[in-house]
C-alpha cells in the first residue's frame, strides 16, 4: 500500500508518516520500481499500535520505545502517565477556576483583567505582608473575585491579612456573605472560626442570621466570636456564650464589657447577675470567681450591687479586695453625679460603674 492510501485509510498525514519513517517509528517494509515507499500488512499494524499510544498521551520515542524494547514495562508506563495526567487535569482545573473567578467579577477593561489576575496571584503568595498589601490595594469603586477572596480567608492565619480580607468582604457584603456563610457548615472548626470572624464584620440583618446559627456551633471558639458580635449589636440570644467566655477565661474583658452594653437595650441585668452568681456558688476555682466579680463591675442595677455587696465578705482576699474597690469606685461615680446635679434641677443616678481590671 503506497503512502497516499496509507494517509487516506488511516487519518496520518503524509508528512507525520514520512516523520515517523525518518524516526524509525514506522518504516515502510518495500519500496516500489520508482522509489516509493510500500507499506506491509505489518506495517500498517505498527501504525496503528502507535496511534493508540499516542492518544494516551505517550511521546513518539516513548511508544518507539514501548514497541521496540522487549523488557519494557508497560505497567511503568500508565503509572507514569497516570501521574502526569493527573498533574495536567489539577493545573487545568486550578486555570479554570481563576477564569471563573475573573468571569465572575464582571471584568469591563483588559485592565481590570490584569488587576484581578494580579491579585489572584498575590493571594497565593507566602508572604504575608504581600498578600496583605494586594487587598488593600484594591480600588474602592473595582469589581473584586468574591469566591476567591473568601477561599482566602477561610485558610488565612496571619490576623493582619484576615482582617485585610474581612474588610474588603465586607465591600460586598451581598455576594460575600453568602460564600461565607458556606463556611460554618466546614468539618474543620479553624475554617468555621474564620467564616464567623469574617461575617461579623458585615453588617446586615443576614449577616446577623448567620452569626445567630453559629451560637449553636460545638466548638466554643466559634461560639464566642459570634456572641460578640450579636451582642453588641444588641442581640440578647448572646448573653449565654458571653457568660460562658467569662467563666472560661477566654476574651472575657471584653465579653463582660457587651454583657453591660446588653443591659442597656434589655432588661436583662438581673438574669445576668442571677447566672453569675449561681456559678459563683458552685465553684472553687479562684480564677474563675475573680473574674465573675471583675464582670459584675460592667452590670448596672441593684442585683449586681448585692452580689458585689456579698463577695466583699469572701472569704478570699483577693476577690474580697476587687468586690471591694469595684463598690467604692461606684460609689465614688455616684456622689460625683449627684453633686453635678445641684442647682440644676437634674439629679442622675446611673448604677452602671467603670470597668475595675484588678484590685
Amino acid at each position: 500500500m503506497l503512502i497516499g492510501e496509507v494517509s487516506r485509510r488511516c487519518g496520518v498525514s503524509t508528512r507525520m508518516l514520512r516523520h515517523y519513517d525518518t524516526l524509525g517509528l514506522v518504516k515502510p517494509t518495500g519500496r516500489t520500481s520508482g522509489g516509493y515507499r510500500e507499506y506491509s500488512t505489518d506495517d500498517i499494524r505498527r501504525l496503528f499500535h502507535v496511534e493508540s499510544l499516542r492518544t494516551l498521551g505517550l511521546s513518539l520515542n516513548e511508544a518507539k520505545r514501548a514497541l521496540d524494547e522487549p523488557d519494557f514495562a508497560p505497567a511503568d508506563l500508565v503509572g507514569d502517565l497516570i501521574r502526569h495526567t493527573r498533574r495536567r487535569i489539577a493545573a487545568e482545573e486550578e486555570l479554570l477556576g481563576k477564569l471563573e473567578r475573573v468571569d465572575a467579577a464582571s471584568p469591563a477593561e483588559w485592565e481590570d483583567v490584569l488587576r484581578i489576575v494580579g491579585l489572584l496571584r498575590a493571594l497565593e503568595s507566602e508572604s504575608a505582608a504581600r498578600r496583605q498589601q494586594a487587598i488593600l490595594s484594591q480600588d474602592g469603586t473595582a469589581a473584586l473575585p468574591v469566591e476567591a477572596l473568601v477561599e482566602a480567608i477561610l485558610s488565612e492565619d496571619d490576623p493582619n491579612v484576615a482582617g485585610a480580607l474581612q474588610w474588603s468582604l465586607a465591600r460586598v457584603a451581598g455576594p460575600g456573605l453568602e460564600v461565607l456563610a458556606d463556611g460554618l457548615d466546614a468539618e474543620d472548626a479553624d475554617v468555621r472560626r474564620r467564616a464567623t470572624a469574617a461575617i461579623a464584620a458585615i453588617h446586615t440583618a443576614e449577616a446577623t442570621a448567620h452569626l445567630r446559627r453559629a451560637l449553636d456551633d460545638p466548638e466554643a471558639t466559634v461560639r464566642g466570636y459570634a456572641a460578640l458580635a450579636l451582642g453588641s449589636r444588641g442581640n440578647v440570644d448572646a448573653i449565654p456564650s458571653l457568660i460562658e467566655l467569662v467563666v472560661e477565661g477566654r476574651r472575657d474583658v471584653e465579653a463582660a464589657e457587651v454583657l453591660g452594653l446588653l443591659t442597656t437595650v434589655s432588661a436583662s441585668a438581673d438574669a445576668i447577675v442571677e447566672v453569675m452568681q449561681d456559678t459563683l456558688d458552685n465553684t472553687e476555682d479562684a480564677p474563675t470567681r475573680l473574674r465573675i466579680t471583675q464582670a459584675l463591675a460592667e452590670i448596672p442595677g441593684i442585683a449586681a450591687r448585692r452580689a458585689l455587696d456579698r463577695l466583699a465578705h469572701d472569704g478570699d482576699r483577693t476577690i474580697a479586695s476587687t468586690a471591694a474597690a469595684i463598690l467604692n469606685t461606684l460609689d465614688r461615680g455616684r456622689s460625683r453625679r449627684r453633686r453635678s446635679g445641684i442647682g440644676t434641677g437634674v439629679m442622675v443616678d446611673d448604677t452602671r460603674s467603670p470597668k475595675v481590671t484588678g484590685a
